[in-house]
């Protein structure tokens, strides 16, 4: 498992001796750090860390927001107009790792194995999407690869944004722009922002 993932990993430019892959998304809500888990998600790690790598969200939006469920982004534009992207990859839900909240997943069509770029944050406990058995398109889940480690109050904000109809989507999207600017892999955690001491009057 660990010459698959140094494999993978290598073909994306990535180091494989940085671990845990730090993730940072600039929306134009805030700044979201995602710590990747490259070892029990491998495969869905590799896939997004490559559309990253080629600049694929930059300019994406996340276009479904249920504040009771989860934050879905990473295939549309501002226009609403979906992305072409590269093969889906096969569903790594079985690997442990739960649909809890702060967890970042792979979004899929109802086939199992049909994940290609786009992702969402739970943002809440989602039981209901963790893998169960391989039965059925159901009970397969959706791959959970890495969560947020800072920004979750910026999640929240595209939470709890207000959202209606957009053509192509009858529901959920959000009424103003919830915009993915850039992302890219950090070295490191960034530091925290100073506060600057103000004078007692």
């Amino acid at each position: 498992m660990k010459k698959i993932l140094a494999l993978l990993l290598l073909c994306t430019g990535y180091s494989v001796f940085a671990a845990p892959v730090l993730v940072k998304m600039e929306t134009n809500r805030g700044d979201i750090i995602l710590e990747l888990d490259a070892e029990k998600a491998p495969l869905s790690v590799a896939n997004f860390l490559q559309y990253v790598k080629d600049g694929y969200y930059d300019g994406t939006i996340f276009h479904r927001v249920i504040s009771t469920f989860m934050i879905q982004g990473g295939g549309f534009d501002e226009d609403l107009v979906r992305k072409s992207t590269r093969d889906p990859i096969k569903n790594e839900a079985s690997n442990g790792l739960k649909n809890v909240r702060g967890t970042i997943a792979m979004a899929r069509l109802p086939s199992p194995h049909s994940a290609t770029a786009q992702f969402f944050i739970n943002v809440q406990d989602n039981p209901s999407l963790d893998f169960t058995s391989e039965d059925n398109g159901r009970t397969w889940g959706y791959a959970v690869f890495g969560k947020v480690v800072e920004g979750m109050d910026v999640v929240d904000e595209i939470r709890f944004t207000q959202t209606g109809p957009n053509p192509p989507f009858p529901s959920d999207v959000p009424i103003k722009t919830m915009l993915i600017k850039h992302v890219s892999v950090i070295d490191k955690m960034p530091e925290a922002k100073k506060i600057e001491d103000k004078p007692v009057k």
